[in-house]
Formats: structure tokens, C-alpha cells, sequence
């Protein structure tokens, strides 16, 4: 019997925080989807290298280190993007991203093709994330009074990363290599960069994904515990960049 053809690159950037980290790993395996699945950890402390060796035998997950292919201190998200990208076209599939801190279903990935499938405008196609009672949280709140019963937002606001398809039309027509070097996070510019191009941007409200906010950052839970210590964080160290 053959084995089910891939249907989309699932990556997954990490710094540490291995716990979120494996639960995330776990979810994306469960899924009843095949997907390709490159984790990509960014100058994560030795003890987090070793257990993703260790569970990349398990799972099966494609492992790549950061420090092998750059100097540069982490967040490498520029260069996750990029060589992500790469990937996604040399496969011909669209890429789906997975933050560290967010846990699919397992028709999460199922939704968000059959979606893509319907809507070959798109650009970015978001699910929603809630939080462990189900309840709409950052980063979408600004969306939380929104009847399930809609499905489906079309949006010209940024889309979070947390868990997000970005579609093979939109990477075959925006290279990743022009996006600025000098910030850390690229949700927001790649969001308006597609609407500009004439892609239209979704949020699922009805697929949710369940978040812990910062889980894979946990210095920037800083920003509700002691904010003052945040912004100096943010400002001295120049972390954060959007």
C-alpha cells in the first residue's frame, strides 16, 4: 500500500521551552493529515537540543538546527521564513506554521487545506486561538465577539503566526529574502504584504487551536506581569522588533 501524499510543510520554530515544545510536537504527529514536519530550533540551550534529537526518532519530525546555518542570535524567525519557504516551493505545497505555544487538532491542518482548497485567492488563512476553556485569546481578541456560526472572517488585519497557512500562490510571487533584517517578527508586514498583492487574508473562527500565549517566549510574559521591565528589556536589548 502506498503511503498518503504529503499535503503540506508544517514548521515549527523553537527556543527552548521544551515541555510546550513536545505537547505541540505530539499534537502535529496526531494529526490525520500527512504533512512534512521540520522543527527548527533556534540556539536553544543543550539540554533542549539533546531531547529533540532524542524525539526526532520517535516522531519523525525533520530537525534543524539554526546555528548550522547562521551566526546570527536568536530570534532567527527571518531565517526560518526563508528557508521554510524553499522548502514549501520545492515541494509544491503550501506551508503551514506552528508556534511552540499552540496545540492543533487533529483536523486542524484537514480544515485549513479544505479551506485553501475553496479559496484559491488566498493569501494567509489563520485558525483561531482560544484558551484551555475555549474562550477566544490574544492574539485574536479583537475578534472574541464573533459568532462561531460565521465560519469564516475575511480580514485586511494581521494574522498571527500561531498557527497559519500560508498559501503556495502567495510564496511563489513574495520572496522571503526581502523581508527587513533588522526586525525579529514578520506576522504583520507578510499579512499586509499579501493584501497588497491582491491576496485576501482569513481567520477560521470555526477551528480553533488552543494557545498559551508567550509559552514559547516565556520573557515576554514580562509584558503583563511587569510591563516597566518589559519595555526596558525591550529597549535595552533590543528584542521584540516588529
Amino acid at each position: 500500500m502506498e503511503s498518503p501524499a504529503i499535503r503540506a510543510i508544517v514548521v515549527t520554530p523553537v527556543k527552548d521551552a521544551i515541555e510546550n515544545t513536545l505537547e505541540t510536537i505530539r499534537a502535529v504527529h496526531a494529526s490525520k493529515t500527512t504533512v512534512k514536519h521540520i522543527v527548527y530550533n533556534d540556539f536553544s540551550l543543550a539540554e533542549t537540543k539533546e531531547v529533540l534529537e532524542q524525539q526526532k526518532r520517535s516522531f519523525g519530525y525533520r530537525l534543524i538546527h539554526l546555528e548550522d546555518l547562521t551566526s546570527h542570535p536568536s530570534p532567527n524567525y527571518r531565517r526560518v521564513l526563508q528557508d521554510a519557504q524553499q522548502q514549501a516551493l520545492k515541494e509544491s505545497l503550501p506551508l503551514i506554521i506552528v508556534e511552540s505555544d499552540v496545540i492543533v487538532k487533529p483536523d486542524t491542518f484537514e480544515r485549513l487545506l479544505e479551506f485553501y482548497k475553496q479559496h484559491t485567492n488566498a493569501g494567509l488563512i489563520g485558525a483561531v486561538t482560544v484558551d484551555e476553556k475555549g474562550t477566544v485569546n490574544f492574539p485574536y481578541l479583537r475578534f472574541k465577539d464573533q459568532p462561531i456560526e460565521s465560519g469564516s472572517i475575511e480580514t485586511k488585519k494581521s494574522l498571527s503566526f500561531c498557527c497559519t497557512l500560508i498559501s503556495l500562490e502567495f510564496l511563489q510571487q513574495y520572496d522571503f529574502v526581502h523581508l527587513n533584517e533588522s526586525k525579529d517578527w514578520f506576522d504583520t508586514f507578510i499579512s499586509y504584504q499579501a493584501t497588497d498583492m491582491g491576496f485576501k487574508n482569513y481567520l477560521l473562527y470555526d477551528v480553533p487551536v488552543w494557545h498559551r500565549p508567550h509559552g514559547s517566549r516565556p520573557w515576554k510574559q514580562l509584558k503583563y506581569t511587569n510591563p516597566l521591565k518589559y519595555y526596558l528589556l525591550k529597549f535595552l536589548k533590543r528584542r521584540d522588533k516588529i
